[in-house]
């Protein structure tokens, strides 16, 4: 464990013979302790996915991956444990002020060297704990010296161990080009945390960071991925460049940014840098925090709901302002955000299934994309009837306000009611009527509010 120490002699840091930050004293720490220390340490960072690249095992190498992903598995509660997630170190030179792990924190610190990861994840592997590598850490001296180490751990299993596997590696930003390059020479997936949506919030909770320094190396990693696909399109067996791509975190409710300006960053991290994935963390009060940050956590629907705003603009065609206009920048946490358009903007509805368009339908709360290629091959050879999309496997209960089909569904008629925008927001999940208590309960159809 190690505690504070002051006073004004060298510092002797967890990592031996570096003098690189605060005043600490070092017991020496089993592996198992720190494995403790540094997988809970992880927890806080969900920029971690499987997925996206293919390696199959040759019978010779040590692993394999598929191509939704690595083979997960799951403990008899339900937990996956397929990914080995841990950091290098918990210790870190910043004092970002939403980190539980940063400088001014009085925390139990722990650190494994590059051989240890390596050793503990063959050793989980063979019996079958995991099959991949999600591998973060905190800023040890400085960028590139952290970076160095992480790129190592990579190395040592895919060179010295012929791991074929899937390895996750968080970036370090403001690190040296070459050391992105090899990173992405061993890992299947690269990420760059850019934390808060703006450099105000960043100059706010995290002062040592910038925002340049992250979108840099986004910038450079998918000019390498970019160059990577060019020169395996003329040589099949050139060696691939972080072949799942790249994804980022978002902190949600750390700062006062409101939904509308996280959704426009993402956007634009999607269209500049091409992100596989923005994932969106509820910010979580820490003990003896900065007085900036909030006392207490957002609600988890917030995070939620960004999450589906987030599969709007990537799948949808749906842009922030429409998700998110100036009027209401936060997305409501009653309503999911497709449903929440749809309800400011009646007058595109009821949607004709036989005839509409797939950008039309697409926005039609209740039918996802895979559902709009199906009526948009079948209505090709026969008319699309009610039955037919619940063939089809379609939600009846939260398509049949806004759709029109070839028997004439009468529920569209209730887009006109008066009220009908507003009893979609009396409660979640619960079904509402359009007529008060008391009237006969046929005479009008039930609205679902989720």
């Amino acid at each position: 464990m190690v505690g504070r120490r002051h006073g004004r002699s060298k510092p002797l840091n967890i990592l031996s013979g570096c003098e690189v930050g605060p005043m600490v004293w070092v017991a020496r720490m089993d592996t198992r302790t720190k494995l403790t220390i540094l997988a809970d340490a992880a927890k806080y960072d969900a920029s971690c996915a499987s997925g996206g690249a293919q390696q199959k095992g040759d019978g010779v190498s040590l692993g394999s991956r598929r191509r939704m992903g690595i083979c997960h598995s799951y403990t008899p509660d339900g937990r996956c444990i397929s990914l080995l997630k841990i950091l290098l170190t918990n210790y870190c030179i910043y004092d970002c002020h939403y980190c539980t792990n940063r400088i001014s924190s009085d925390i139990p610190r722990a650190t494994f060297t590059p051989k240890e990861v390596v050793q503990l994840l063959l050793d989980f592997y063979r019996r079958n704990y995991v099959e991949g590598l999600f591998l973060s850490s905190g800023i040890i001296k400085s960028p590139d010296f952290t970076m160095e180490r992480l790129v190592e751990v990579a190395r040592s299993l895919r060179e010295d161990h012929g791991f074929r596997g899937y390895i996750h590696l968080k970036t370090v930003p403001g690190v040296a080009a070459e050391l992105l390059t090899k990173a992405g020479r061993f890992a299947d997936r690269l990420s760059v945390n850019i934390e808060v949506p703006t450099a105000a919030d960043l100059a706010l909770v995290a002062p040592e960071k910038r925002l340049d320094d992250v979108e840099k190396a986004m910038e450079k990693i998918w000019a390498l991925r970019e160059e990577s696909k060019h020169e395996r399109a003329k040589t099949p067996r050139a060696p691939s460049f972080a072949p799942a791509g790249q994804s980022t975190q978002m902190v949600v409710g750390a700062t006062p940014s409101p939904d509308a300006t996280i959704l426009q960053t993402s956007q634009r991290l999607y269209t500049s840098y091409g992100l596989r994935r923005v994932y969106y963390s509820a910010y979580s009060p820490i003990p003896e925090a900065d007085p900036r940050l909030p006392l207490t956590a957002p609600s988890l629907w917030r995070e939620h709901r960004l999450y589906q705003a987030d599969w709007l603009l990537r799948f949808y065609g749906f842009s922030p302002s429409e998700i998110a206009p100036p009027e209401h920048p936060n997305l409501p946490l009653h309503t999911d955000p497709k449903l929440a358009w749809a309800l400011r903007n009646l007058g595109d509805f009821p949607v004709d299934v036989n005839r509409a368009s797939r950008e039309q339908l697409v926005r039609v709360p209740g039918l996802g994309v895979r559902n709009v290629l199906r009526i948009l091959e079948l209505r090709r050879h026969q008319e699309i009837r009610i039955e037919t999309l619940a063939r089809l496997g379609v939600r009846w209960q939260k398509v049949r306000y806004f759709v029109e089909t070839a028997d004439g569904n009468p529920y569209p008629a209730w887009l006109t009611t008066n009220g009908f925008s507003r009893l979609f927001s009396q409660g979640r999940g619960e079904q509402l009527s359009l007529f008060p208590a008391g009237a006969h309960p046929t005479s009008a159809p039930l609205l679902l509010g989720e």
